[in-house]
């Protein structure tokens, strides 16, 4: 299959502003391993993202041949609900870990960000993050914790304006201050990403290359930003901690990563390295991808698997009633992706192998139990967090809703 990549760096005008930080985050060297990424198309529902546990930076972006081959799962997988960590959370979207296991949540439409304590589920909030806009599938979306957190206490959010969708890192401190009063205020790294009603992507983390991606959307309106190499919509970005593009990106100098998206939804590595990215299809295909860097994934031209020289096929794609994918994980030698519209979560076995074929067919659970799935977070080893979304006005919430799920799986 050939590749296509972007092709030679221009700054036109117009292009969005990138701010660098006043310090980067403290990231340790990674020892040699290999990146691969992926990216994919999921239909008429909003989006979400899972985050790696970052180790470090390296210079440049690794090959995956050099990765150590895992042992594969089995074929057929299963998912027991252990317990429910929490509930009566207001359209929660992003999800993310804290030393010590600890976890935060993002709300969409609330704007806010709360602290949930990872063993009594106690909810602590931090505060309410200033100039979110919320509309339609816009608002506070992901989030992620700083691989320097321990020093530098800084969080990251991906969320919209009444002008575009942005980055912006700020502090946490909960020593001695009452809450509602716990993040400092945003200093933004990224501005400029195209904003629409819907397909605002949203999803962020840090890989294991201490580097910060972002999913990105075609806001719904112009479908052809996503070809636009000039243009930050409908793309993967890999970025410094700081906002400034990632050293070993395929054009020098620039965000992109891979191009040709609908509307990320779901980033996750799996125990090779690789970045995998689940995404919205529009009426015919949802997918889930293996990103390759200055990958083509097709849209608006293609949509699933087409098979054409110059773009890259997902792995796997289910019809929009039985996915509507969101959020992803990697846990148990398996992608795990949420279900919005198709109201289940499913698991995808990966090979080991270098190839891009899974290991078997994908096989789904707790289809039409809790509702609309958003996030799914690898909380170590075989257990997993999963986040409900009923309360995003396209749900019908129950007592409880929405809430966070303990779950074990293999």
């Amino acid at each position: 299959m050939r590749i296509a990549v972007f092709g030679s760096p221009r700054t036109p005008a117009g292009h969005p502003r990138i701010l660098p930080g006043a310090r980067r985050a403290a990231v340790a060297a990674l020892a040699a391993g290999s990146l691969l990424l992926s990216a994919g198309c999921s239909s008429n529902d909003d989006s979400e993202n899972t985050q790696a546990r970052p180790t470090g930076a390296p210079a440049t972006v690794p090959s995956a041949s050099s990765s150590p081959h895992s042992s594969p799962p089995s074929a057929k997988g299963s998912v027991k609900v252990v317990s429910t960590l929490t509930e009566g959370l207001a359209s929660p979207w992003g999800l993310a870990e804290l030393p010590g296991g600890d976890l935060l949540v993002s709300s969409r439409d609330g704007r806010t960000i709360t602290r949930i304590d990872g063993s009594t589920g106690k909810q602590t909030l931090l505060g309410t993050v200033p100039g979110v806009s919320p509309a339609g599938e816009g608002g506070l979306l992901g989030i992620a914790v700083s691989p320097a957190f321990d020093t530098d206490h800084l969080l990251y959010a991906y969320f919209t304006t009444a002008s575009d969708n942005r980055i912006a890192r700020m502090r946490y401190d909960g020593t001695g201050k009452a809450p509602g009063r716990q993040l400092g205020a945003p200093h933004t790294i990224l501005r400029g990403i195209p904003k629409g009603y819907i397909h605002n992507g949203g999803r962020i983390a840090f890989g294991p290359d201490g580097m910060l991606y972002a999913g990105t959307g075609e806001t719904g309106q112009t479908r052809e930003l996503s070809q636009d190499k000039k243009s930050l919509a409908g793309k993967i970005l890999r970025m410094t901690p700081d906002g400034r593009p990632a050293p070993g990106n395929p054009v020098p100098g620039s965000l992109m990563y891979s191009y040709g998206h609908r509307n990320v939804q779901g980033l996750a590595w799996d125990g090779q390295k690789r970045l995998w990215a689940s995404e919205f299809g529009q009426d015919t295909w949802d997918e889930l991808n293996q990103i390759v860097p200055g990958g083509n994934y097709g849209w608006p031209k293609y949509e699933g698997k087409v098979g054409k020289a110059g773009f890259v096929d997902p792995v796997a794609q289910w019809r929009p009633s039985e996915a509507s994918p969101s959020g992803i994980a990697f846990a148990r030698g398996s992608i795990w992706m949420a279900g919005l519209r198709g109201e289940r979560l499913w698991r995808i076995p990966l090979s080991g192998s270098p190839g891009r074929e899974p290991l078997a067919a994908p096989q789904s659970f707790l289809q039409g139990k809790y509702g609309r799935l958003r996030t799914v977070l690898a909380a170590g080893g075989s257990r997993l967090w999963l986040v409900t979304s009923n309360t995003d006005t396209r749900g019908t919430p129950k007592p409880g809703d929405d809430r966070v799920l303990v779950l074990q799986v293999r």
